[in-house]
């Protein structure tokens, strides 16, 4: 079990075949992020901080929105496969985190929403 701001993702796991994501299905199943998250040129943060670029940031890093302190202390660095084990079960990868999301169990939504992400760098 992980501790207050330690990610679950650093336990060893074994290596799960890498899924391809569809960036299009990514973009359709991004929409239910939308209501809190921004993503493009114009992103900012709102209800939840923006993602465009996220991949290969820091947790907690963005300027404009303010993050709690399990996210701003957890030194994650947004990789993909750390996203994915957040967008799983954001509570337990990064305990104490404000994203109010019951997780995506569905592994293939998860690879396209990171092929999708990976266009919005």
């Amino acid at each position: 079990m992980a501790h207050a701001g330690t990610p679950a993702a650093t336990a060893p796991t074994p290596a799960a075949p890498a899924l391809k994501g569809n960036a299009e299905a990514g973009k359709a199943a991004f929409r239910k992020c939308a209501s809190c998250h921004q993503v493009g040129p114009s992103a900012r943060g709102g209800f939840g901080p923006k993602l465009t670029g996220v991949i290969g940031r820091k947790a907690g890093a963005t300027t404009d929105y303010r993050y709690s302190a399990a996210m701003k202390n957890s030194q994650v660095v947004w990789t993909e496969h750390n996203l994915a084990a957040f967008l799983k079960a954001p509570s337990d990868f990064i305990p104490g985190n404000n994203m109010r999301f019951w997780g995506i169990g569905n592994a293939q939504q998860v690879a396209d929403l990171l092929a999708y992400l990976r266009t919005q760098q």
